[in-house]
């Protein structure tokens, strides 16, 4: 007699979730396809480019990852004496590139990024504190920066149909991020609630985002007890914005172009809230829409809006991923590699391996729920031990 087979259950299709990604993959392929003939025609006016502003763009660009190196060094506070300014650079660099190759909302930068600091002797618990600190810390700059931005520009320019999407995109955004962020640090049950419903409506682990957001409260919590930390992150996270927005602001003037403040920094701003949104690597697709339409509807021409905007876009995403990667292989090979360097897999596997299997940045961030004072008993264990684990990210 046969054995009974079981029939495969086919994976049950979730209506909303896949509903969304479609219509963002939708748009992203329209706008894309909109935007060729666009890069096409601004193509005709690169006689007019300007080298050494490009020059130039690409060197803020560097100086921005710097600081952000350092705004991670510094929420390490004490403990990172004996991490050394450039080498915290070239770790920001590797896991800039691992992080721009890998799907949107992997957390196999983060990972990599704690595994590099473990084995220069940072102790987990401190590096993975500074790692998430810094992330937030940046995201809240981000928001303060971008609201600063609205409120000196709508008075100024009035509402016109393409600045004024991008302004009520940005307060809807900023709205709900201080409304959750705010509830749960006041420890009132709505703000849970409504992110629970959101869960529950994208069918997924409602218990999750709850404990996400609040980590997100408890850190905040923790940054505004220690007035010596939040200053120092409120510091390099602002410089690591500005110096970013000007290096946009130099590419867009090395084809003809130039903006306001006020209108740089609102579509700066609202570029990288949305490039925050897990879909593709850095937002791309979308957001490069989503700058250009901006740009243009503050008065550059699609030419020059195009052109300057594909300039940066090299520099701030695609060119750090040629630089991690040397970056990376210096702290493998080489006399200023880390003593433990057979740990580290190339950066290829890392990408590799993170897009099949990393975690995602939430659950990253939930494995560093709040700061450890007490030194465990066995650091270096511990290090190696999560090492490990970002080993497999």
């Amino acid at each position: 007699m046969l054995p009974r087979v079981t029939p495969a259950v086919k994976p049950r299709i979730r209506p909303v979730r896949f509903g969304i990604k479609m219509a963002v993959f939708a748009l992203v392929v329209y706008y894309s396809i909109a935007l060729l003939p666009k890069f096409r025609e601004a193509a005709s006016e690169l006689t007019d480019l300007n080298p050494v502003l490009i020059g130039v763009g690409f060197a803020l660009e560097l100086v921005a990852l710097f600081f952000y190196s350092l705004l991670t060094r510094a929420a390490l506070g004490e403990a990172a004496d004996p991490l050394s300014p450039m080498r915290m650079f070239r770790i920001q660099l590797s896991t800039k590139a691992l992080t721009n190759v890998v799907p949107g909302g992997n957390a196999a930068g983060s990972a990599l990024g704690y595994r590099l600091l473990t084995l220069s002797g940072i102790r987990g618990p401190d590096a993975g504190f500074a790692l998430a600190t810094a992330g937030i810390g940046s995201a809240v700059v981000l928001n303060l920066v971008f609201w600063l931005g609205l409120i000196v520009s709508v008075p100024r320019r009035g509402v016109n149909p393409v600045y004024g999407s991008a302004a009520l995109m940005g307060i809807i955004v900023i709205g709900i991020a201080a409304f959750l962020v705010v509830g749960i640090m006041e420890g009132q049950g709505r703000a849970e609630k409504f992110v629970r419903w959101i869960a529950r409506k994208m069918r997924t682990d409602e218990d999750k985002m709850a404990n996400a957001l609040r980590q997100i409260g408890t850190r905040l919590e923790e940054l505004m007890s220690d007035p010596a930390l939040l200053r120092r992150v409120v510091f390099f996270a602002l410089a690591n914005w500005l110096v970013d927005a000007a290096a946009l602001w130099v590419f867009i003037r090395a084809f003809g172009g130039s903006l306001d403040i006020d209108a740089l920094i609102v579509a700066f701003g609202l570029g990288n809230l949305l490039a925050a949104i897990p879909i593709t690597p850095g937002g791309l697709g979308y957001v490069d829409a989503v700058y250009v339409v901006t740009l243009v509807g503050f008065g550059l021409t699609e030419n020059v809006a195009t052109l300057g905007f594909a300039a940066y876009r090299f520099a701030q995403f695609f060119f750090p991923i040629f630089l991690g990667a040397i970056a990376y292989a210096t702290l493998r090979i080489g006399p200023w590699k880390i003593e433990k360097r057979d740990r580290l897999a190339r950066l290829r596997e890392l990408a590799r391996d993170g897009s099949n299997t990393g975690e995602s940045k939430i659950d990253f961030a939930l494995r560093f729920g709040r700061r450890v004072t007490e030194p465990p008993d066995e650091p270096v264990a511990d290090a190696a031990e999560m090492g490990h684990g970002a080993d497999e990210a």
